[in-house]
């Protein structure tokens, strides 16, 4: 966990457990995704299960909690039980440091296709693609309180 997510998570008292939702999505070429994910966006390769070319799971954490698992597309008459088509995939990420990680993505050849900006609810944010075409968008609103639980 970097000083800036510790400090963050010091100050809150929320005893909400580790996240147990981890989107999916599938990669015409998952390893080059992966290096790009990790290059470019900040994402850190925990897992990577694979044979060859064909990655059959990996998982790449955030460092802020959280993360997403990704595999290799399947061929059209593979019996594919979790059929997710290449560049379908879209997901909000938060980031404490918006304008460093603009940056990191620029240099890594990310296509950002929505400036950084301010939001009427508070947020610093930007968008872009990852090669495959997959959006992402990082900003700094972590989304509203959760109520008490009664």
């Amino acid at each position: 966990m970097t000083d800036t997510a510790s400090a963050t998570l010091a100050g809150q008292a929320d005893t909400t457990p580790p996240p147990q939702v981890w989107p999916t999505l599938r990669a015409r070429d998952a390893r080059a995704l992966i290096r790009f994910l990790v290059d470019a966006f900040g994402f850190e390769e925990t897992a990577v299960y694979a044979d060859g070319d064909v990655v059959h799971h990996a998982e790449l954490s955030w460092p802020l909690g959280g993360g997403i698992m990704l595999g290799s597309a399947r061929a059209a008459n593979d019996q594919d039980p979790w059929p997710l088509q290449p560049g379908s995939f879209g997901a909000y990420v938060v980031t404490d440091q918006p304008d460093e990680l603009l940056a990191r993505a620029t240099a890594a050849g990310a296509e950002v296709f929505m400036p950084l900006h301010e939001t009427d609810y508070g947020s610093r944010e930007f968008a872009g693609r990852d090669p495959e075409g997959n959006r992402w968008s990082f900003g700094t609103y972590r989304g509203e309180p959760r109520k008490p639980r009664t």
